[in-house]
């Protein structure tokens, strides 16, 4: 039984906060932040607003495009690292909410890469026939967890969510190849320290100009394809520079990489589902196309699948 992506959905807070905002806030300015990042402004969560709350929207727009109720779920994952609270789990306050009642739920946390880990988890489950339906969900608040005065990581967050359906789909579509890895010599470069985020940007940029490039290309040549097959990129939206280090690798234009940095800076694990959300919803992805979700995040994590989209 072959699995893809058969519903998306996302969700981004109200609250935007512009680079023009930022320089009130902290020394940078616009320019600064643009050309090293390519962000121009970020999604900010009010305080009412949680992860779960976030988490709720986007997987009920996920399922509506997937012509599914909550009741068809077999199981939810949360891709996250600023849950609610550390337990329950996101998870399970989204099956509460949703009324998946007595489904499968659990939290997963490698941080920029969740969402990467989710539906490939996800894939597994399908592929062996124990489940049909299955919620991704990558969601984060990075607000709560962002020091404001630090103006090397405060310019580069935002809040939100993205959702996926992972289900059955028929011969020749889906996800037909993936790749996962993990690196944790490399932890000490992107973490949580008691209450902020810390980065060592050096170390994660090499890192990750390394890796997301060598990630695509495989994916692409484990199933027999050429690099110029592929007909959209969707890689982690964390900064531009990164992202054109990838999309220079695979050979593509400009036009078929999806660009969502700009309007909504890093989200970690939401990054990616919502930039593919706004990509099937705007057209972008079309039935047959080869995409590449590639992403990498702290742990240090990376991740990858490449999918002939369809259902």
């Amino acid at each position: 039984m072959n699995a893809g992506i058969i519903g998306t959905g996302h969700y981004v807070p109200e609250k935007v906060l512009t680079n023009f905002d930022l320089e009130k806030m902290v020394e940078t300015n616009d320019e600064w932040i643009r050309t090293r990042t390519g962000i121009e402004e970020r999604r900010i969560a009010e305080d009412h607003i949680d992860t779960s709350h976030m988490a709720y929207e986007a997987a009920l727009s996920a399922l509506k495009e997937a012509n599914l109720s909550a009741e068809d779920l077999d199981m939810i994952l949360v891709a996250t690292v600023t849950p609610d609270t550390p337990f329950p789990s996101v998870a399970c306050m989204l099956q509460d909410r949703l009324g998946a009642k007595k489904v499968a739920a659990m939290d997963l946390s490698a941080a920029c890469s969740g969402f990467m880990y989710g539906i490939i988890t996800a894939k597994q489950f399908i592929e062996t026939g124990a489940y049909k339906n299955i919620l991704v969900v990558g969601v984060e608040k990075l607000s709560k967890i962002t020091d404001w005065t630090d103006r090397n990581t405060c310019v580069l967050f935002g809040d939100g969510a993205g959702a996926a359906v992972v289900g059955p789909v028929s011969d020749g579509k889906g996800i037909l190849s993936f790749e996962l890895g993990a690196d944790g010599s490399g932890g000490k470069y992107l973490y949580q320290d008691k209450d902020y985020l810390s980065m060592n940007g050096r170390e994660v940029f090499k890192f990750a100009v390394r890796q997301m490039p060598e990630s695509s290309v495989n994916v692409v040549e484990k199933i027999g394809y050429n690099k110029e097959d592929v007909d959209y990129l969707i890689p982690h939206q964390a900064n531009i520079r990164i992202m054109e280090a990838a999309r220079e690798r695979l050979g593509i234009p400009e036009e078929k990489m999806a660009m969502s940095v700009k309007k909504y800076g890093n989200t970690s694990a939401a990054s990616i589902p919502i930039a593919l959300s706004e990509g099937v919803k705007e057209g972008k992805i079309q039935e047959d196309d080869l995409v590449v979700l590639v992403g990498f995040g702290g742990g240090l994590t990376w991740g990858a699948v490449a999918l002939k989209w369809g259902k």
